[in-house]
């Protein structure tokens, strides 16, 4: 499918939504909301057509001009069913006030007071508009030239003709049954042009089908076709003339239509029973008066459901319009003749005329409703969806229209695998907000698994700046719909594009705000199931650390959702600390720091909850220090540099030991004062549930050994530069064995740092105290 029709429609709909509640410019019949759906299908069926390979989109084509043609059903039926008709005299006020009213105008307030019948009417000329164009028959020089030619040649060698060919011109010699015929060409042409005639009333093109009837010198076949009109005189009626309408340059005086259209339709329906007239030409008589006696000829040239429909329809119309004329003949004078002058008054008076004609109502329903199964030669079936729209649409049923639909997409009736799956979707999604605008009820349920399959098809298709405009649709699902797509973006979509999906979701009434939050949650829940729990033992965070993979991105970039606005920075620190508690669990250090490099500034000064904002400071305690620390072993890997290499003065050795003192004393203080603080434990007492608890004390037993082990150790091997740092490694231990901190209890747990191997490391800094001569190992932490 073509990425400009996916836009073409949103724009669509953008525009018609920009219309609000003016529903006069919903329904417009030229910029509506309809006829630009439909102009967006005709647009791209000319763009498949144009292209070299259009043979093979034969099938999307088909679809795309079913779906052009049911846009064209909406905007035939919806403005009559949407606004009130204009007020009319009825046909029997008409005749009380003046008995000649002309047979048309009779009609036509037949019409206004029926508004099933008016409805059928509508749809019979969608069908006209959207059958397909006859093919004129070729041009013809004479009126069965190659007939006269034989019979002129016949007469004059004098030659008798022979038994097949007719020997008279008369247009109705070779219906006679004398076994006689026309020359084969004539015969052919002949059938031709009845055919041509016969698709030019289907498509409702009388005007075309009486020129080609002139143009091919059968003058009567013409008037036999002008018959259908009704009779009109608008010097007799008394109907108000639009003063705009194009008819006002017509002469009053001036009448038109068939006087004796009862006797011409008696005549038609005989003519299409005849045996002894072709099929094809019995078959324009019945088109030209459906009636339930032609049904059965009319329905024999049906090939297509549009076909079985537009049969079907006229012959309901043609009839209920004879009957309500019939029942008004004893107060007209062109349907009754002068009978109905001299005494139909007072009969036409006490006439009750049913403007709902229940019977005829169910009737109309009954015969709509077998076509939903009719078998047809050609095109798409009877239950194909937008055959199946299309009646449903007619019979206002557009609530079960969209429950059945909805139904097959989660049935797997429409699966997304078939060509015509997009089309579908686009289509009734677009007549879901359609209806909406216009105040037609919508089946919330439907309309919502409709909308989320077509976000589903532009998802595929990546048309991500659009998802917004139809999510907005979704009412009270909308946000979190519109935040399952911006979780999909993943990785794929950089902080820009992020900000920009997010910003999108404020032009479509979206609460932004909203959106953020629940995208941040969803994507964190998203990235929890994609990655490991946390189980012991505890990680090892000695060895070299692989970057992050890509679910471990996932999970830290989920906080950019929060943090594009100060608005949602409270929920961006809670999050924050759930992402920096499994991290760090997990023993990723580096990735929790990548985390801390994305928040903002501002975080740090929220106070409230207080937990929360406590254990965030607590975390950028503890990387401030690991920073620190990264510091003290880059300028300790100088130390060769500076004391050992060429060019080292005493001053420049004097200096690079100072920035060290200084850099050990700034590591010493900052981890002193976190493990005499109850670094993370006063968060987890009584607040956050077991679960945080859990997370807390991992944490403490995977750094607080470390911590102190990094401490000791830096102390230890800075001892021949800084001999005091030696004595403040063995005063660290009083520290650890302190039960006011209780940090030995950080050292019982499998996996991380152990007591042993940290009493190991002080025993080491004993012996360190012998160096230098004596027997007292305690020399070094009691002398001066």
């Amino acid at each position: 499918m073509s990425e400009g029709l996916y836009s073409s429609c949103a724009e669509v709909l953008s525009i018609a939504q920009s219309f609000k509640d003016d529903l006069a410019a919903i329904l417009d019949p030229e910029s509506g909301y309809a006829p630009r759906m439909r102009q967006v299908c005709e647009d791209q069926i000319e763009e498949l057509e144009d292209r070299p390979d259009s043979r093979t989109l034969r099938d999307e084509i088909e679809v795309l001009r079913l779906e052009q043609n049911t846009w064209g059903l909406l905007q035939a039926v919806m403005p009559a069913r949407k606004t009130d008709p204009p007020h009319t005299q009825s046909a029997k006020d008409l005749l009380l006030d003046n008995p000649y009213t002309p047979t048309s105008t009779l009609a036509q307030a037949i019409l206004q007071v029926t508004p099933l019948l008016s409805e059928l009417i509508v749809v019979r000329e969608w069908l006209q508009e959207t059958a397909p164009t006859p093919a004129p028959p070729e041009a013809n020089t004479g009126y069965w030239k190659f007939t006269k030619h034989t019979i002129m040649q016949s007469l004059r060698i004098g030659h008798t003709l022979r038994d097949s060919i007719v020997s008279e011109m008369d247009p109705d010699v070779v219906n006679r049954g004398d076994g006689t015929a026309l020359a084969a060409d004539d015969s052919s042409y002949e059938k031709s042009l009845l055919q041509a005639l016969y698709g030019y009333v289907r498509a409702g093109r009388l005007d075309d089908a009486v020129e080609v009837c002139r143009r091919a010198h059968q003058p009567w076949r013409a008037a036999s076709i002008r018959g259908s009109l009704l009779f009109q005189w608008k010097a007799l009626s008394t109907e108000r003339r639009d003063e705009d309408s194009d008819e006002e340059d017509s002469e009053p005086e001036a009448w038109s239509g068939n006087r004796n259209r009862k006797l011409w339709k008696s005549m038609c329906i005989r003519a299409a029973l005849s045996p002894a007239l072709s099929d094809q030409e019995r078959l324009l008589y019945a088109s030209m008066v459906p009636s339930p006696q032609t049904t059965s000829i009319l329905k024999s040239a049906c090939r297509t459901w549009e076909d079985h429909l537009w049969a079907d329809i006229s012959v309901m119309c043609e009839e209920k319009a004879s009957r309500e004329l019939a029942r008004l003949a004893t107060g007209s004078f062109w349907e009754g003749g002068v009978d109905a002058l001299e005494k139909g008054v007072d009969e036409l008076r006490n006439l009750q005329v049913q403007q709902d004609d229940d019977e005829w109502d169910k009737e109309v329903v009954r015969t709509l409703e077998s076509l939903k199964s009719i078998a047809v030669l050609e095109g798409p079936p009877a239950d194909h969806a937008f055959h199946f729209a299309q009646l449903y649409i007619i019979l206002e049923r557009t609530d079960a229209l969209l429950d059945v639909f909805a139904g097959g997409l989660q049935d797997g009736t429409y699966s997304p695998a078939t060509f015509e799956y997009d089309a579908m979707c686009r289509f009734f999604a677009h007549l879901c907000l359609f209806l909406q605008m216009i105040d037609v009820p919508v089946p919330p349920r439907s309309t919502q698994i409709i909308l989320e399959s077509y976000l589903g098809v532009l998802e595929e298709a990546g048309q991500r700046d659009l998802i917004a405009l139809y999510a907005g649709a979704l009412g009270d699902n909308a946000v979190e719909r519109y935040a399952a797509f911006l979780v999909s973006l993943a990785l794929s979509a950089d902080f820009t594009e992020r900000r920009l999906a997010l910003t999108r979701a404020s032009e479509h009434g979206l609460d932004v705000e909203r959106v953020a939050v629940v995208t941040a949650e969803r994507t964190i829940e998203k990235a929890f199931g994609m990655l490991p729990t946390l189980k012991e033992p505890l990680p090892s965070i000695i060895t070299l650390q692989p970057p992050p993979n890509e679910s471990e991105m996932f999970l830290l970039r989920s906080i950019e959702w929060t943090t594009f606005m100060e608005s949602t920075y409270d929920v961006a620190l809670e999050q924050a600390t759930v992402i920096l508690r499994y991290f760090l669990g997990a023993g990723r250090v580096q990735a929790a720091q990548s985390l801390l490099s994305l928040l903002p500034v501002e975080l740090a000064s929220i106070a409230e909850p207080e937990e929360v904002a406590t254990e965030y400071l607590h975390y950028r305690q503890f990387f401030v220090i690991w920073e620190t620390i990264a510091r003290v072993v880059e300028c300790q890997a100088q130390e060769s540099t500076f004391t050992q290499g060429p060019g080292t003065t005493r001053e420049t050795k004097a200096a690079w030991v100072a920035d060290y003192r200084g850099l050990i004393d700034q590591a010493h203080d900052q981890i002193m004062k976190l493990l005499t603080t109850e670094w993370l434990v006063s968060d987890v007492d009584d607040i956050g549930g077991d679960r945080r608890r859990r997370e807390l004390i991992r944490i403490r037993q995977i750094y607080v050994p470390e911590l102190i082990l990094r401490l000791h150790y830096l102390l230890y091997s800075s001892r021949k530069l800084i001999p005091e740092n030696l004595k403040r490694a063995l005063e660290l231990a009083n520290v650890v064995a302190d039960s006011r901190y209780k940090l030995y209890e950080d050292f019982m747990n499998d996996g991380g740092r152990s007591l042993a191997e940290y009493l190991g490391a002080v025993r080491q800094a004993i012996l360190a105290g012998l160096e230098h001569g004596g027997s007292d190992p305690f020399r070094i932490v009691f002398g001066p």
